[in-house]
């Protein structure tokens, strides 16, 4: 073959080739900080100015839904999709600029649920449990306490007393509302956990069982991440990889976060745990900057984590990341693998509409 032939190959090559994260058509410039992908086609995603989307064919076409009613200036930070009909959505802001407001009709129309009655509250995560048909808000401290309330469909109000333990919290201690990733369910023997940053990066663990001593009972534990703590420093995000009995059962979870004034700082961005999220270490080899969301990948046993400056992937559970740079093809976005908040695979949102949806080759071996 002759020079021509080879450099004729090579374009075909090139043309053919696709950016890990394919940049779809948000028909927005809202920055967004809320994805989730309910699957089969649908996922929702929130932001700025009362912004709520949603698609049914796998993100080839965002739908703007309606603004909820007066939401117009809210910042919806976090979005949980049950189906293409039906979602909540909630804002953060101080006081009552954090509300969850409903959807059961595909977004054509929303119901104001639940305001937030704290005025010097802010609201950084909402986690629907299907397993126990209850919707968790969880808010930064007030008088030295985390704000927690929840919604059972057997109740009409949302409760903010859980298990009648107050969850204490240091001074300067809070959750950081990036990416709608702080509250996990089922890590552990606890119905869900969330983490901290702050002065004091941390998990805590709700957990619960029967003890001969206590009865039936509802508790709290707490273990220290290996973060740096700040103002605007600490634990961003958190996920788990699915319990495994033939791997031995062990319950491996990342945690990942940084300064995110200070985002192509690598230190400190990452640990990973493997017995339940009660012990953690540090990454020995961390993400290249501060890291606002993280999520596992169960098909290529890869976990995710994404950022303002970047992309990178774990195979070794937490242990170690590499950063996963675009593949460019003829006409892809030279910065398809940065930019972004918040996780809900295979999509990916980010600031100015910026919505991505993994190639689903990106994370196969080369």
């Amino acid at each position: 073959m002759n020079r021509w032939g080879w450099i004729l190959v090579l374009l075909l090559a090139c043309g053919t080739a696709r950016a890990q994260w394919e940049i779809q058509n948000s028909a927005t410039t809202a920055d967004l900080r809320g994805i989730d992908n309910v699957g089969s086609g649908v996922a929702w995603a929130s932001g700025t100015n009362g912004t709520v989307l949603r698609t049914e064919d796998g993100g080839y076409l965002w739908q703007a839904c309606a603004v909820p009613p007066g939401a117009e200036h809210l910042d919806f930070r976090g979005i949980q999709a049950f189906d293409a009909d039906t979602a909540i959505v909630m804002s953060s802001g101080k006081g009552d600029l954090s509300r969850l407001y409903k959807t059961t009709d595909g977004c054509h129309t929303w119901k104001l649920v639940f305001t937030n009655p704290d005025k010097d509250g802010f609201w950084d995560a909402v986690l629907y449990i299907a397993d126990f048909d209850t919707t968790f808000i969880l808010g930064d401290p007030i008088r030295g306490q985390f704000r927690l309330f929840s919604q059972s469909d057997e109740d009409d109000k949302f409760s903010d007393n859980w298990n009648g333990h107050p969850i204490t919290a240091a001074s300067g201690a809070a959750a950081f509302a990036a990416s709608n990733s702080v509250l996990i369910y089922n890590l552990g023997d606890g119905m869900f956990s969330f983490i901290t940053g702050g002065t004091k990066p941390e998990i805590i663990h709700e957990e619960h069982g029967i003890d001969q001593e206590k009865g039936m009972f509802s508790e709290w534990s707490r273990s220290a991440l290996p973060f740096a703590s700040g103002p605007t420093s600490g634990a961003f995000s958190i996920a788990a990889r699915p319990y495994v009995k033939s791997e031995g059962g062990a319950k491996h979870a990342v945690v990942v976060g940084g300064d995110y004034l200070r985002p192509d700082d690598p230190a400190q961005t990452a640990a990973f745990s493997n017995d339940w999220g009660y012990t953690w270490f540090r990454a020995q080899t961390p993400p290249h900057g501060y890291r606002s969301a993280v999520a596992y990948d169960a098909d290529a046993k890869t976990w995710i984590t994404a950022g303002p400056n970047g992309t990178d992937i774990s195979t070794d559970d937490g242990r170690n990341w590499s950063a996963l740079h675009p593949n460019l093809a003829l006409h892809e976005a030279p910065d398809a693998d940065r930019g972004w908040n918040a996780l809900s695979l295979p999509f990916v949102v980010g600031p100015h509409g910026r919505v991505g949806k993994l190639n689903p080759h990106a994370l196969a071996p080369h």
